[in-house]
C-alpha cells in the first residue's frame, strides 16, 4: 500500500475503532497536548507530533498483549509513513518492542507517555483535581514515593529523560504545561 500522511480527523476515526475505554481516550488526548507543546518549543511539526501521540496507544485497548506490535500491523495496512509507525512502536521500547528511540519525536513520546500518567495520578489527589495549578515540586515529592502510582514505570521516565538530556524537573514542567493545554478534554 502506498503511503499517505494522516489527517487529525484519520487519525482520531482510527483511534476510537480500536478503543473505547474513556480511560484510554483521555489518555491518548492527553499524551496528544504534551507532544504538541513539546514540537511547538522545539521548533518541529505539531501536527505530526500531536497525530503520533494521539494514536501512540492505538492497539492498547483491545490487544494489550500484542502492545506495540499490532499497531505497527494496522499501520503499516493503512499505508502510514514509516516514520509514523517507528516513532510509535518506539514508546515501547524495552518493555514491548525492540526499536530504540532514535530522534527527537521517538525520545519525547518514550520521556512523556509514562510521565503523564504520573502527573494525572498527583493532579487527581489534589483539592482542585486539575492541572491548572499543579507544580513541579508536588510532582517530584511523589516521584520518590515509589508505592504511589506504582504502576508508572520510573525506570522509563528516568531514561527517557537521559535521551533528551534535559533534567527530571525540567521535563515535568514541561509535560504539566503541555497537560494544561487539554485540560478540559482530558478533564483535568
Amino acid at each position: 500500500m502506498q503511503e499517505h500522511t494522516p489527517t487529525y480527523d484519520e487519525a482520531l476515526s482510527l483511534l476510537k475503532e480500536f478503543n473505547d475505554s474513556e480511560s484510554l481516550l483521555k489518555h491518548a488526548y492527553c499524551v496528544e497536548g504534551v507532544m504538541r507543546y513539546m514540537a511547538r518549543k522545539m521548533g518541529e511539526d505539531e501536527e505530526k507530533w500531536g497525530i503520533i501521540g494521539l494514536v501512540h496507544d492505538l492497539d492498547y485497548g483491545r490487544f494489550p498483549e500484542q502492545h506495540c506490535k499490532k499497531s505497527q500491523e494496522i499501520l503499516e495496512e493503512r499505508g502510514w509513513p514509516k516514520e509514523y509507525v517507528r516513532a510509535i512502536v518506539s514508546h515501547g521500547w524495552g518493555i514491548c518492542s525492540d526499536v530504540e528511540p532514535q530522534t527527537s519525536m521517538e525520545k519525547t513520546l518514550y520521556a512523556v507517555d509514562e510521565l503523564t500518567g504520573l502527573i494525572t495520578a498527583v493532579a487527581i489527589i489534589r483539592p482542585s483535581k486539575t492541572v491548572a495549578d499543579l507544580e513541579v515540586k508536588s510532582v517530584m515529592k511523589k516521584w520518590k514515593d515509589r508505592s504511589f502510582a506504582a504502576g508508572v514505570n520510573r525506570s522509563v521516565i528516568e531514561k527517557g529523560t537521559a535521551m533528551l538530556g534535559v533534567e527530571l524537573g525540567d521535563l515535568v514542567g514541561d509535560v504539566i504545561m503541555g497537560m494544561r493545554e487539554v485540560a478540559d478534554r482530558i478533564g483535568l
